[in-house]
C-alpha cells in the first residue's frame, strides 16, 4: 500500500473510521517523524492495520481474509512459485475450474493483477488480506526449504544469548588471554560468517544487510534478482554491521558518513574479495557486500553468450590493432565481466596491457592496473595521461564520464592505441550520441570507434529441470514472434529444482547489440544525426537489437520470454 495512500485515507475517512482531527494530528507527527499519514494513523492507533484493509476491501467490493485462520493446501501453494509471491507479496488461497483466487493487499494495484494474469496463464479473483499477514504467510508455507539455514541461525542465537556479546553495542567480550582463537569462537563473527558463506554457496552477486524500523533484513542477488533470505533477530543489527565494518577495516564509530571497503576471505580453496560499500540510513547503516570471485571471471568471448556469427564479428573488432571499443549498458548488465573477458583474449607476453579503473574489482594477472584516487588527484584523465607514456599496445578505462576523460581517450585510439571502455546508453547507437553530448566533436568520435556492443544479462534456463514449453499466442506476440518461427524451436522453462533453488534458473548470459563501424556509420556520426538514424543503417547491415537476440536464445532454449521482456522491449 505505497502507492495512492491518501486515496485510502479519505476512503477511511468517509467511512468514519478516522475524523478530520486524528487525520491532521497524524499529518503532523508524519512530517516529524519522516512518515507517511497512513502509517501514522496506525502508529498512533487511531487505526488499526485490520480495520484499514477490511474498509478498503469493503469500498471495493471485495472479500478480507485472515491468512492465519486458513489451511492452504500445499497444491494450492505450489500454483504460484516462491519467487513471484515474494516479489509481489500475494498467496494463493483456492483454485475452482475457471478461477485461481489469491490474497493480496493491494486492491488498487492493478498492474500487478495484470502481471499475474499473464504469469500465471489464469483467470483471477482477488481477496485482501494486510501486508503483514501476508508476509507471516509467505514465510510459513514456502520458507520450509530452507529450514537447515533457519536451523543454523537459531543455533548461533543461542550461542549469542548464553556468550559475553554485548548485542547492543559493539564490545566483544574474549578470554583472558585476548588471542585470536577467542575472538574467531564468538557467535557474531560466526553469524558473519555463515551469512557470507551462505550467498557464496548460493552463487550471489551481493548481500545486501538492510536496517528496517522493525526488522534486519539480508537479501542475496541471486543471477540479478534480489532474494530475502532468513535473517538474524534486530536486535544484533549494531554487532552484525560492526563486525562487518572491522571486516572491511572501517571506521566504526563513523556511523553518518558513506564508507568504502574491501574484505578478503577464503571460502573452501577460494579466495574470495568482497567489495564492502555502506551508506547512512535513517535507520541505521546499510551494507552492501559486491562478492567478486575471481575464477568466475576468467571467460572467453564464448562463455558470455554470443552466437556464432556475433561472436565471430566481435573477435574481429577487438582484434584490431587501434581505436576505441565502447561497452554500452546500465548499472549491473555485465560490462566489467566483458571488458576483462576481452583483456583475458588479448593478453599475450608481447602486449603491454594497462587499466585505469574505480574501483579495481578483479586483480588480472600480467596486466598493470592502476586505481583511480580521486582524494588526491588521480583522476581517469590523469592516469590516462600518464599510462601514454608507458608506452602500451591496449588500454582498459573503466568509465567514460567526462570530456577531458574522453578527448585522451580518442586520442589514445588515434595514435595507435587499442583503447576499451563503457559507457552508460540504453543501446549501441546512443554511445555516438552520447560521446557528442560530452563534447567530443563528431569528427572525432566517428573516426576513432570501432565498435560498440551494448548488453543484457538474462537467467538462463536451469539444465537440471529444463523441460520443453510451448508458449501461447500472447507470449509469442509479446517479443514478435509467431507460430511460423517456432520450427526446430527448442523453447524450454525450467520447472524448479535443488540445483536452481526452485528459480527454474541457474547462471546468466547476455543479450548482446553490436555495431560494427563502417564507412557508412562514420559518415552518418560525422554528420550528427540522432541515434535512431544510426540504429536503422546498422540494422540494414545486419544488426541484431537486443529483442531480436533475445528471441533467438528464446527459441535455442537458452533463456526465456520472460527473461528478455525483463531487460529489453521492442522499438
Amino acid at each position: 500500500m505505497v502507492d495512492k495512500r491518501d486515496f485510502v485515507v479519505e476512503i477511511l475517512r468517509q467511512s468514519g473510521l478516522v475524523t478530520a482531527k486524528y487525520i491532521e494530528e497524524a499529518m503532523a507527527y508524519g512530517e516529524e517523524e519522516g512518515k507517511g499519514l497512513l502509517d501514522s494513523l496506525i502508529e498512533l492507533k487511531y487505526v488499526t492495520e485490520f480495520d484499514v484493509y477490511k474498509t478498503l476491501a469493503k469500498h471495493f467490493g471485495m472479500e478480507i481474509v485472515t491468512l492465519s485462520g486458513l489451511d492452504i493446501p500445499e497444491e494450492i501453494i505450489n500454483l504460484i512459485p516462491e519467487e513471484t509471491a515474494k516479489k509481489y507479496s500475494v498467496i494463493p488461497i483456492k483454485k475452482d475450474q475457471d478461477f485461481l483466487t489469491i490474497a493480496i493487499s493491494n486492491p488498487l494495484d492493478l498492474e500487478i493483477i495484470d502481471t499475474l494474469k499473464f504469469l500465471l496463464k489464469s483467470d483471477i479473483e482477488t481477496v485482501v488480506a494486510s501486508p503483514s499477514d501476508l508476509e507471516e504467510a509467505i514465510g510459513r508455507y514456502y520458507l520450509k526449504s530452507d529450514m537447515s539455514r533457519q536451523q543454523a541461525v537459531d543455533e548461533l542465537m543461542v550461542q549469542v544469548e548464553q556468550s559475553g556479546i554485548n548485542v547492543d553495542g559493539v564490545t566483544f567480550v574474549k578470554g583472558d588471554d585476548d588471542n585470536e582463537s577467542a575472538e574467531d569462537d564468538a557467535p557474531i563473527i560466526k553469524l558473519v560468517g555463515l551469512i557470507i558463506t551462505e550467498a557464496f554457496r548460493m552463487r550471489a552477486s551481493d548481500i545486501h544487510i538492510e536496517p528496517l524500523e522493525r526488522k534486519l533484513r539480508v537479501r542475496y542477488r541471486i543471477d540479478g534478482i534480489l532474494e530475502e533470505v532468513d535473517s538474524p533477530p534486530k536486535r544484533l543489527q549494531g554487532s552484525i554491521l560492526s563486525r562487518v565494518k572491522i571486516m572491511a577495516k572501517l571506521k566504526i564509530s563513523e556511523k553518518r558518513l558513506p564508507q568504502d571497503g574491501r574484505i578478503k576471505l577464503t571460502i573452501g580453496d577460494k579466495p574470495i574479495d568482497l567489495r564492502v560499500s555502506t551508506i547512512p540510513t535513517n535507520t541505521g547503516e546499510s551494507v552492501v557486500m559486491r562478492i567478486l570471485d575471481k575464477s568466475s571471471l576468467m571467460l572467453g568471448l564464448p562463455q558470455l553468450g554470443f552466437l556464432t556469427e556475433d561472436e565471430e564479428k566481435f573477435r574481429d573488432i577487438v582484434g584490431l590493432p587501434n581505436g576505441i571499443i565502447l561497452i554500452t549498458g546500465p548499472t549491473g548488465s555485465g560490462k566489467t565481466t566483458t571488458l576483462y573477458s576481452c583483456l583475458n583474449f588479448l593478453n599475450r607476453p608481447d602486449r603491454k596491457i594497462i587499466t585505469v579503473e574505480d574501483p579495481i574489482e578483479y586483480q588480472l594477472p600480467g596486466i598493470n592496473q592502476v586505481q583511480v584516487l580521486e582524494q588526491i588527484g588521480l583522476t581517469f584523465a590523469a592516469v590516462l595521461r600518464s599510462m601514454l607514456r608507458q608506452a602500451p599496445n591496449i588500454i582498459m578505462v573503466g568509465e567514460i564520464r567526462d570530456l577531458e576523460t574522453a578527448e585522451i581517450a580518442v586520442n589514445a585510439a588515434l595514435t595507435g592505441h587499442l583503447v576499451f571502455s563503457t559507457l552508460h546508453t540504453n543501446d549501441a547507437a546512443g554511445a555516438f550520441t552520447r560521446l557528442i553530448d560530452q563534447g567530443v566533436k563528431p569528427f572525432l568520435a566517428a573516426s576513432s570507434v570501432q565498435g560498440v556492443l551494448a548488453q543484457r544479462l538474462v537467467r538462463c534456463v536451469c539444465d537440471k529441470c529444463r523441460k520443453p514449453y510451448n508458449p501461447n499466442d500472447a507470449e509469442l506476440e509479446s517479443v514478435g514472434l509467431s507460430r511460423d518461427n517456432l520450427k526446430d524451436a527448442k523453447i524450454a522453462k525450467g520447472e524448479g529444482c535443488d540445483f536452481c533453488s526452485g528459480s527454474g534458473y541457474k547462471g546468466r548470459k547476455g543479450l548482446f547489440e553490436l555495431i560494427e563501424v563502417n564507412d557508412e556509420i562514420r559518415n552518418l556520426v560525422y554528420k550528427g544525426v540522432s541515434a535512431d538514424v544510426i540504429k536503422m543503417q546498422a540494422r540494414e547491415y545486419g544488426m541484431k537489437t537486443l529483442i531480436e537476440d533475445g528471441r533467438l536464445k528464446v527459441l535455442n532454449g537458452m533463456t526465456t520470454i520472460e527473461e528478455v521482456l525483463r531487460v529489453s522491449s521492442e522499438d
